[in-house]
């Protein structure tokens, strides 16, 4: 038997250095194992691994059978470059309206209209914010009403894509997203990060339990439902797709399973062996590489644009976008052309009423407006468009008249249009006014960020304004902030605008005139919408926190001890800003936020209409306790589109919130003026 010779080594109170070396060593491998191994559990716990590590899995592409899809619940497949639903073969003729974005008297009426254009789809996103605004309190009534929307669509006659997330994207605040998941500073979000994980199990425990009864092979009109949203242009952790498909899965959906991208990222996070790969753009002739990519991962695979862009969205300070008819038709004939099924994104896109609009960050922040028209077929208030009359022309011409059908029924009228006129402001409520009328308050030792705070509610603030307030107890000249504001402040010394800033300095400092002891600062900082989409290796997503957050200075001395508003104009606050009898006679109040008040008195039925803020500079409208939006006077929105449907016959109120300096009257018009 051979024996190690044993040499001694330097020892150290006894215990011989390496032998020491080896328990250490042997520690750090012992806790690394443990420690791989809760995390393997907690992954495995969210993730449903077993589901996706199992070779029998039977919601794998069948690529053996003569007809392609998943073996099992799915009603449609696919074969030799087709979709294929009930035996027979499915052009695939889509168009997205998102309910959140229009009110629920006009759903029906937007349907009608797709059906009359030839389309036989609706597809629509989910936003987990306006569901979930609370941790663990949902909110599935009215507006948000997502299985109405989707019964109505199936009484109508068109199949549903649904699209849940939970990211959306979709120029909607955080891509959808509840801004409460960054009360977590460690937060990653679109991630297989555990607590992103639960929050996001959660949610779709709540939301697909009332709409499996839906999917096409339950008798509803569910054909098809997302995995995430162009997830490779953001991350290659595929491993998050896996999480989010096992977790359609385990909830019920059984329809086909599809990922939507551009190019890269249909490369970065490959996923096509466990959902159909879509693509999405503008341009058919400078995107038609994305078809020939989906053709090489399988020649089976049929062809979709899930989001035709059939125009786009605009940014405050920015000009109007429009994507002009002839490019429409050109690049839609294209597409048809190539035999593909297509998704025109938007075909009605509605309004981000309230505080709900996004932003897009590359070289700079940029919030998006109030208006979701996007120069779609159908504009912000639903009416036909010429891209309507020429969709409906391509489409009759490459698809219906081939399947034999030679006419489609006349779309629904326009809705009418009323030109309600002048309405002269008649009264108006101070700013200290308004602050006295707040119920929630928090004093903390320095300011931090909306999400970061803790209400009443347990979480942080989401939408709207946040103050902080200090009481100054000494004279000064200079004030210093910390890191950037985000997104907009102004700087009020009792009660009186002292300067504005926005997310553009760092640090930034003003300089204060006639601070005596006892002065009232005011920060208050606007959320202007979080970001909505980014590239790939950006974390930006992560950071999205709003508000000050940091040490604030004035005169080198550092300024504690805040009282912080969280000024989201929530419905009980904007009722008691109604009800108060503190109103005063209106005068025009210069450099003070102030609220102001009219009436518009409407004897016959209403109709809609579009609300012009002419003179003013920046605010938001509430029409009988309605969140119409932001205006802005940097545009390039004009007006506020107005739906009939929040009005009434008899008095409405008008109640807007102006930042800086007001004008005598507003109008009501009968036409948009969206720059």
């Amino acid at each position: 038997m051979k024996t190690e010779m044993y040499t001694p080594a330097i020892s150290f109170r006894g215990v011989h250095a390496k032998r020491l070396l080896a328990l250490v060593i042997c520690g750090i491998v012992l806790i690394w194992i443990v420690g791989r191994s809760r995390n393997a559990s907690e992954v495995e716990k969210y993730s449903q691994a077993n589901l996706l590590a199992n070779r029998e899995d039977k919601y794998v592409f069948n690529m053996d059978s003569n007809q392609r899809g998943l073996t099992d619940g799915t009603s449609v497949s696919f074969r030799k470059g087709h979709f294929v639903l009930g035996g027979k073969t499915l052009k695939i003729l889509s168009g997205a309206m998102h309910y959140f974005r229009v009110v629920p008297d006009y759903w029906r009426d937007r349907m009608l209209k797709m059906k009359s254009c030839g389309l036989n789809t609706l597809e629509t996103y989910v936003p987990w914010n306006l569901h979930e605004p609370t941790p663990g309190l949902f909110d599935f009534e009215g507006i948000l009403d997502v299985r109405k929307y989707i019964q109505l669509a199936h009484e109508v006659g068109l199949h549903v894509i649904f699209r849940p997330g939970p990211f959306i994207c979709s120029e909607w605040d955080f891509g959808g997203l509840p801004s409460w998941l960054l009360a977590d500073p460690n937060m990653r979000v679109r991630s297989n990060y555990p607590p992103y994980q639960k929050a996001s199990e959660r949610f779709f425990s709540k939301l697909l339990p009332l709409v499996t009864d839906l999917q096409y092979s339950q008798g509803g009109p569910i054909i098809a439902v997302q995995v995430e949203n162009e997830f490779g242009s953001y991350s290659d952790e595929v491993q998050h797709l896996d999480f989010l498909r096992a977790l359609l899965i385990k909830n019920g959906i059984t329809e086909l399973l599809v990922t939507s991208d551009n190019l890269s990222g249909m490369r970065r996070a490959p996923f096509h062996k466990h959902a159909l790969p879509t693509a999405n753009f503008q341009d058919y002739e400078k995107s038609s590489k994305e078809f020939n990519a989906i053709r090489e991962l399988n020649p089976d695979f049929p062809l979709m644009v899930m989001e035709y862009w059939s125009g786009w969205f605009d940014h405050w300070g920015s000009p109007h976008s429009t994507f002009p008819l002839e490019a429409f038709a050109k690049s839609l004939s294209g597409i048809l052309h190539n035999d593909s099924s297509v998704n025109f994104y938007m075909f009605h896109g509605g309004t981000n009423f309230g505080f709900m609009a996004g932003a897009n960050y590359f070289d700079d922040y940029k919030p998006d407006v109030t208006s979701y028209d996007y120069d779609a077929p159908l504009d912000e208030a639903g009416n036909i468009t010429p891209k309507y009359e020429k969709a409906r022309e391509i489409i009759m011409e490459y698809v219906l008249k081939k399947q034999g059908i030679t006419s489609l029924p006349e779309p629904p009228p326009n809705s009418a249009k009323a030109d309600y006129g002048h309405l002269a402001i008649d009264s108006y409520l101070p700013w200290h006014t308004m602050m006295s009328l707040m119920e929630s308050s928090l004093e903390v030792k320095r300011p931090d960020h909306m999400e970061s705070i803790k209400l009443i509610s347990g979480v942080g603030q989401s939408y709207g304004y946040i103050v902080y307030r200090k009481t100054l107890h000494q004279p000064g000249t200079l004030l210093k902030l910390p890191g950037h504001v985000t997104d907009r402040a102004q700087i009020l010394l009792n009660s009186k605008e002292t300067a504005i800033l926005d997310w553009h300095t760092k640090d930034p400092e003003v300089h204060l005139e006639d601070v005596k002891a006892d002065t009232v600062l005011d920060v208050v900082v606007e959320n202007l919408g979080r970001v909505n989409y980014i590239l790939a290796g950006s974390e930006i997503l992560n950071s999205q926190r709003k508000g000050l957050s940091g040490d604030v200075y004035l005169d080198e001395k550092k300024l504690e001890d805040w009282k912080i508003f969280p000024l989201d104009f929530d419905k009980s606050y904007v009722n008691r800003l109604s009800r108060t009898s503190e109103w005063k006679p209106f005068e025009v109040q210069v450099n003070t936020p102030c609220m102001y008040r009219t009436e518009l008195k409407i004897a016959e039925e209403p109709r809609d209409t579009y609300l012009l803020v002419k003179g003013w500079k920046k605010g938001v409208v509430f029409i009988n306790g309605f969140n119409l939006g932001r205006y802005w006077n940097i545009g390039p929105q004009k007006t506020l589109y107005v739906p009939a449907p929040i009005l009434k016959t008899g008095t409405n109120e008008v109640l807007i919130f102006e930042l800086h300096k007001p004008a005598p009257e507003i109008t009501f018009q009968s036409s948009p003026d969206l720059g």
